[in-house]
């Protein structure tokens, strides 16, 4: 129950950034630093976090000798998922923002030949490719209806342009935010933790966060004291608490894919929460009818997804040990 538990913790927390990002907005704060402040902020949090658990040495050791590719997919990790995140606030409701954001399910699947599955035998370690997994992107079928529910909805009260420029940037996020990150994965398994590679990629990224503060600052001038603070909240809440809480969550489940399942779908909350963070705080339109079966039905399509993604993956891996 624990990790259930840890793992609805990190949804509300990962709920801010998306509520946060809003009232930016609305506020009239600038796109390019909701994104820009955020990792600018996390480095020293993940700096003490590293630090404390006396792992900063390997991590720029690593750094050091493949700086390229931290660089290269970092700044497609953090940055070319975050900016068009905070890009499509100004557009939409962030519990639209927030549903939509779920296509990354679909996303991350379609990127998977990309990636090697790595298979221990008797005769030791063995790379296959993985595949597209056709049953997983059935269940994400579901989750593109209840997008489209609530998009369609939208979409009846704005113009297309303005659909487009909220639906378009969290599409490229979508697939930016696995490639990275499974990349960055693949550079530092066996070698970094999660924590370590966090950092590392924060860090990382920061040429591309001070070319995008640059432009923000001949723009639309500096930030104000509220967006600033605002920013900072989005970093510790989403950033840090939110990070090491799923971590957790997923650490103690790590030998156990259909507990690791369960977790990895109470990230669907999500948008529950932001809905209910957005009525509350920023007074926003309560949801209709429609929007709130589109809602269920992402819900119900992640959870459906996560178990059928981890049972594909252990019935493989049984398959090739058997083989072997």
């Amino acid at each position: 129950m624990r990790p259930i538990i840890l793992g609805i913790c990190a949804a509300f927390f990962f709920s801010v950034t998306f509520i946060l990002n809003r009232a930016m907005e609305l506020s009239g704060g600038s796109w390019i630093w909701s994104a820009s402040l955020r990792y600018f902020f996390m480095v020293p949090f993940l700096l003490a976090i590293v630090i404390a658990r006396k792992n900063i040495r390997p991590l720029f050791q690593n750094m050091k000798e493949h700086w390229g590719q931290w660089v290269l997919w970092s700044s497609i990790g953090f940055g070319l998922f975050y900016a068009p995140i905070c890009f499509a606030a100004a557009f939409a409701p962030g519990w639209l923002t927030a549903s939509t954001w779920q296509i990354t399910i679909i996303s991350g699947s379609l990127l998977a030949p990309l990636f090697f599955l790595t298979i221990t035998t008797p005769n030791g370690s063995k790379k296959i490719r993985r595949k597209i997994p056709v049953r997983g992107l059935f269940m994400s079928l579901i989750i593109l209806l209840g997008i489209a529910l609530m998009q369609l909805e939208h979409a009846s009260s704005i113009s297309l342009k303005h659909v487009l420029l909220g639906i378009i940037p969290v599409i490229i996020a979508s697939f930016a935010y696995p490639l990275g990150n499974r990349k960055m994965m693949d550079l530092c398994v066996g070698r970094l933790d999660a924590y370590q590679r966090v950092l590392g990629m924060t860090l990382a990224s920061l040429p591309f966060w001070f070319i995008l503060s640059l432009y923000g600052l001949f723009t639309v001038g500096v930030p104000s004291i509220e967006q600033t603070t605002q920013s900072l909240l989005v970093a510790i809440s989403s950033g840090v608490l939110a990070t090491v809480l799923f971590f957790q969550a997923t650490d103690l489940v790590r030998g156990n894919m259909q507990k690791l399942a369960a977790v990895e779908a109470t990230q669907s909350l999500e948008v529950l929460f932001t809905v209910v963070g957005e009525v509350l705080l920023l007074s926003t339109a309560f949801p209709s009818l429609l929007s709130w079966t589109g809602m269920f039905i992402i819900v119900i399509g992640m959870i459906l997804h996560s178990y059928v993604s981890h049972y594909k993956t252990t019935k493989l891996a049984n398959n090739q040990l058997a083989k072997s």
